[in-house]
């Protein structure tokens, strides 16, 4: 399986170098040359399978300089961590589903790619036969820094630097990046928004100076965010396990259509159902689901892509985000993989804030996905209806999922894509279910599980005892420096 780049469609790259690079030279991200197709047999192969066995089958597929017997003991070990089944489905009416994606260490759905992550990334190092350390700078919106942190803490070889907006995430996400323990991991607030985040840390992967830098302690940038490729793989693996557990549990026939609904703020969550609909899992609408910062759901409406608006924090923030990465893997598609096209378009988004990408690719964007965003008052509602409904607690992002996505719901079968478990939100969770929110973020937990009979995590019980280890709040400017200041740290400790 080669790759190449959204930005050069010449190139032409191995799984390996793919995942240990992260982001392409020329500052494009890595897509199969081809995805593989699923065969009906595949399918059905599959649905025999357990979870991890599925994972890794779907991995195969996409990284063949590993086998699958070397994939399923990299997935059983990366799915030994979870509590029960990693992406069980929930169903609480006749049409409507769950699929809940925070049983991991982390309770979010990032510990279903960045529990596999690390492993991946050093069986393929081992295969590549690299032996510089692999310095991961990671831009969060609050989940994916904790998921990348506990994934690699501890792994030989590596070092995470985890930058989040400073103000920009819950209480309970903070905590859990901010007391993470392990020498081969730091952690920094940054003043700004999450675009700014990532903004600083894309420029690090195209930086001459930070190359050099790192070279010199012996280190190499490679990429944890979804920019990465070895993030998305498994993520491709829960939309298919998904509809085969519809399958198995008779709901559907073998062949018979399905839709998601998928609440996105980056894209890359939805961009791996997308791949699982075009390698062959009958997907029938694909419903991606805003909140108050709806840059996507415009995009889809019109084909104008603006970042000029107000950047607003909600209560589902690891949504607050204008500028979506993983977009770009899509358009590169859309565009019929015309990598100047797309490069284009990237441009003109930096230099202008916005690109167009015109009437005929508009209409063929509203073919792939239907987009829709949610107010934080109908936020609140679902969270609200959900519990007195049917006894059930989702978080504010899975909730912002359901108000745009149950529209739809009366088509046939949709599974919702449960991202976080409702304590990481304990104080948003309380006030939609009408009951007055404690000042202390532990008494709010403890009240969250009293009234709702909601188990609460020993993990997240005890982050509220643990000592805060990192605590420095730094601009855009310093993350290069605190990159080569972290890089010579590990250097020494070797």
């Amino acid at each position: 399986m080669l790759f190449t780049s959204t930005r050069n469609n010449k190139l032409r790259v191995k799984g390996s170098e793919a995942v240990l690079s992260g982001l392409a030279p020329d500052g494009g991200l890595f897509v199969p040359v081809e995805l593989p197709k699923l065969s009906k047999p595949d399918l059905e192969q599959m649905l025999e399978m357990d979870y991890p066995e599925r994972s890794a089958f779907i991995m195969s597929k996409l990284f063949d300089e590993l086998s699958f017997d070397e994939l399923k003991v990299i997935a059983r070990r990366a799915y030994s961590t979870f509590d029960g089944d990693p992406a069980p489905i929930v169903g609480i009416d006749e049409n409507v589903w769950f699929m809940e994606l925070y049983h991991g260490k982390t309770h979010a759905f990032k510990d279903m790619a960045l529990s596999v992550l690390p492993l991946l990334m050093t069986a393929l190092k081992e295969k590549a036969g690299q032996k510089e350390l692999c310095l991961i700078p990671v831009a969060t919106s609050g989940d994916t820094g904790k998921a990348a942190l506990e994934g690699f803490s501890g792994v030989e070889g590596t070092g995470v630097y985890v930058f989040y907006p400073d103000g920009g995430v819950s209480a309970t996400q903070r905590k859990q990046m901010v007391t993470t323990l392990g020498n081969n991991v730091c952690v920094s607030a940054i003043k700004g928004n999450f675009d700014d985040a990532q903004t600083a840390v894309k420029k690090c992967f195209t930086s001459i100076e930070l190359k050099e830098a790192l070279k010199e302690c012996g280190a190499k940038l490679t990429g944890a965010n979804s920019i990465n490729f070895g993030r998305l793989a498994p993520q491709i693996a829960y939309y298919v396990s998904g509809y085969l557990d519809l399958v198995g549990g008779e709901v559907i026939k073998m062949g018979e259509e399905i839709s998601y609904t998928v609440p996105t703020g980056n894209f890359g969550n939805i961009l791996a159902a997308y791949y699982a609909k075009k390698m062959g899992v009958p997907i029938k609408r694909l419903v991606c689901a805003s909140n108050e910062n709806n840059v996507l759901t415009e995009f889809i409406s019109t084909g104008v892509y603006s970042v000029d608006r107000p950047f607003l924090k909600t209560m589902s923030p690891s949504m607050d985000i204008l500028v979506s990465s993983n977009l770009e893997r899509f358009l590169f598609d859309l565009a019929g993989k015309d990598s100047m096209v797309v490069k284009g378009w990237m441009e003109e988004l930096k230099s202008t804030g916005r690109y167009d990408i015109g009437s005929e690719l508009a209409s063929k964007l509203k073919d792939e996905f239907t987009g829709g965003y949610a107010e934080e008052s109908e936020c609140v509602d679902a969270i609200g209806y959900l519990f007195d409904e049917y006894g059930y607690l989702v978080d504010p992002h899975t909730a912002v999922g359901y108000a745009v996505g149950s529209a739809y719901s009366d088509e046939g079968q949709m599974i919702f894509v449960s991202t976080a478990s409702p304590v990481k939100f304990a104080a948003s969770v309380l006030s939609s279910i009408g009951e007055s929110v404690p000042s202390d973020d532990k008494k709010a937990l403890l009240k969250l599980e009293k009234v709702t009979a909601f188990d609460i995590p020993q993990s997240v019980s005890d982050l509220f005892g643990m000592e805060e280890r990192f605590t420095s709040v730094i601009s855009t400017k310093e993350v290069q420096t605190k990159i080569v200041e972290f890089a010579k740290k590990l250097k020494s400790q070797q």
